[in-house]
């Protein structure tokens, strides 16, 4: 019986499982039957054209690459990355997807909201960068130090021992946080870096198949699994579920399987034990997006890319309330703040991702591509977090989502 039970978990560590929860989510939305949200499909088209627009003034020629980490390395039309990486010098293709897969890992990790108020001096341009993009430079710079490698001599590298003693005092510094410029959940980030080092060592035969544990080492680990040098993207969300599902902080687990970003909602119905769990992962896949530029770069080709899904989060989901495809039924709802695991919460994540495969469809439509040509990766970066993020700076000075949640540093 536990042998099963734990398989019913796994079944949650999944794109499939995110999409179907996700579905059945909307389905009751549109039924009239969720507690705080009513949804308006008849707003959809109008969502889709504020994409388009956005998508077009980023994207003029509509070759939209992927949403991923790797974007936002970007700074003033530098490739930051690209650029210290062409430059050094690898011993094989595999050695730079280590590093790039460490890169990755620790910034995703550290890539939960900022808050409103922080800001991350650049050194080279004096500017000072707020949000995602500067959780990214920053994150960077660190990587490009040293800050995470038992090797002065090698900086490109996260080092399991080095992650899982990493001072507060070094992330604070490196961050550049005072308290004229606060970080939203800074002890969280430092105790997931943490964490994930420990699982890394403790997994060796997963992190350190050629090398020394780091989270690298997935790399090696999810290439293990190509079949004629292909591997398909739902595999890496499930490596990254799998391998690193431990870090996160204590929340559900079943069958001694922890359940990462997953919440209940008794609405959601299952004939095993997993009724009433919604899985959302949306830090998990962001990273697993993230990781297929890697393995591509590596010689791989990564194939069913739309087998991941849209991510829960505030930039998406807020795009959706903005242009009221979905309606609080208690308008003082967006007074308060919100805890990640509130019913309110969960039904706004769920319906975000059902949401989005929606309007991926609208927007291909009325583009004439197919998901081969335009992936909804690409619709996401285009695309949807940055509407997202243009209609809460039309709505709200501060550029807010129209929703509070009360944010631990390790969701969104």
């Amino acid at each position: 019986m536990t042998e099963s039970l734990e398989l019913q978990a796994r079944t949650l560590l999944t794109a499939k499982a995110v999409r179907a929860r996700a579905g059945q989510m909307l389905e009751l939305g549109l039924a009239g039957g969720l507690t705080h949200f009513t949804v308006d499909l008849s707003r959809m088209d109008g969502v889709a054209d504020a994409v388009l627009a956005v998508t077009r003034r980023a994207y003029p020629t509509l070759d939209v690459p992927f949403h991923a980490r790797w974007r936002h390395f970007v700074l003033g039309g530098v490739d930051r990355w690209a650029r210290l990486a062409n430059a050094a010098s690898w011993s094989d293709g595999a050695a730079r997807a280590r590093a790039e897969f460490d890169l990755a890992i620790v910034s995703v990790l550290l890539d939960a909201g900022a808050g409103a108020a922080w800001r991350y001096r650049d050194a080279v341009t004096g500017e000072a960068i707020g949000r995602s993009e500067g959780l990214a430079i920053a994150s960077l710079d660190m990587f490009a130090s040293g800050l995470f490698s038992h090797d002065a001599r090698a900086p490109f590298r996260a080092d399991a021992d080095v992650l899982a003693k990493l001072p507060l005092a070094a992330l604070t510094s490196a961050f550049q946080v005072s308290d004229g410029n606060p970080l939203l959940g800074l002890e969280g980030r430092t105790d997931l870096l943490r964490r994930l080092g420990k699982q890394v060592s403790e997994r060796a035969d997963v992190f350190g198949l050629h090398d020394t544990p780091r989270p690298g080492g997935l790399f090696d680990h999810i290439a293990a699994q190509a079949v004629g040098g292909a591997i398909a993207a739902p595999a890496i969300l499930s490596a990254v579920l799998n391998q690193l599902g431990p870090i996160w902080p204590s929340r559900l687990e079943l069958a001694g399987v922890p359940l990462g970003d997953c919440w209940r909602h008794p609405a959601i119905k299952a004939d095993d034990a997993t009724g009433g769990l919604v899985p959302l992962h949306k830090l998990s896949q962001w990273l697993s997006y993230s990781l297929i530029e890697p393995l591509q770069r590596a010689g791989f080709a990564v194939t069913d890319i739309d087998g991941l899904t849209g991510l829960a989060e505030y930039r998406n989901g807020g795009l959706f309330v903005d242009h009221e495809v979905l309606r609080l039924r208690d308008a003082t709802d967006a007074e308060r703040a919100h805890a990640v695991d509130s019913l309110l919460v969960v039904e706004w994540r769920a319906l975000t991702v059902a949401l989005l495969d929606r309007l991926a469809e609208l927007v291909r439509a009325k583009l004439g591509r197919t998901p081969e040509t335009l992936p909804l990766a690409s619709i996401l970066e285009g695309g949807t977090w940055a509407a997202g993020r243009a209609i809460a700076f039309a709505r709200r000075p501060d550029g807010s989502p129209p929703l509070k949640v009360i944010s631990d540093g390790t969701v969104f």
